[in-house]
């Protein structure tokens, strides 16, 4: 159920309820795309566009839950829109679950949003958040271009939100109803060989794509053999 009016953070919030994760992990993933996450911080909403997402499934080798119920695994196995961080190349990943127990869907990078409700103040607290490699300022479009990167920029940590749900006073996605007009489907990224790295499981808004993780559209990338292109509402299996 969505918060009540008393529970919002600011009148016009609109945290996406539990019911909207609580479908396919592919449908999940290209819908999140546009969304806002918002995450409280020491007084200020830290926010950041959607602007990729890959999609996992319990019965193929590329997910975490493929290799077996754990305790630090257990948000996957549970309804949507449950919180699922774990820890990459020494950094913090944030994945929410989607329907079915095993499936979903991994928030792989963002673009700094700024807003009425995180305004200049909130991109600086992101900006220290996640400096450069030389300590500097991380230029803004490379902020949270990756998914480590993003979470860093966002404050957000494994301890602290792994295998809770939302809250509308500390952490939501927002729907301002931002929508891609295009969107790009790829597999996924950083898949072993031998755990099904064929599979298209990748989303990306073609708007952004210079920004994302890796550009689907860099040189040498063929439409038809290396991804796909689509209007928002169309996906494959």
């Amino acid at each position: 159920m969505p918060p009540s009016l008393a529970h919002l953070p600011w009148p016009s919030a609109c945290p996406l309820p539990d019911a909207f994760f609580d479908r396919d992990a592919l449908t999940l993933a290209r819908e999140l795309l546009g969304k806002v996450i918002r995450h409280r911080v020491g007084g200020h909403w830290l926010s950041a566009r959607i602007i990729e997402t890959e999609a996992y499934y319990l019965d193929e080798k590329g997910s975490h839950a493929s290799l077996g119920h754990t305790e630090k695994r257990r948000a996957l196995f549970l309804a949507g829109g449950f919180i699922y961080m774990y820890y990459a190349r020494g950094g913090d990943s944030l994945n929410f679950s989607a329907q079915g127990p095993g499936n979903a869907v991994l928030i792989k990078s963002a673009s700094p949003w700024l807003d009425a409700h995180s305004s200049d103040a909130s991109l600086a607290r992101m900006q220290t958040n996640n400096p450069n490699a030389q300590g500097g300022i991380r230029p803004t479009e490379r902020l949270c271009a990756g998914q480590t990167l993003l979470c860093r920029a966002l404050g957000l940590k494994v301890p602290d939100w792994n295998g809770r749900q939302f809250d509308s006073q500390q952490l939501f996605v927002d729907d301002l109803g931002e929508r891609p007009t295009q969107v790009i489907q790829a597999p996924r990224l950083g898949i072993p060989l031998g755990r099904d790295e064929h599979l298209p499981y990748r989303f990306v808004d073609a708007a952004y794509a210079r920004h994302c993780t890796r550009n689907p559209l860099r040189r040498g990338q063929l439409a038809g053999r290396d991804f796909f292109l689509l209007a928002a509402q169309d996906a494959t299996r």
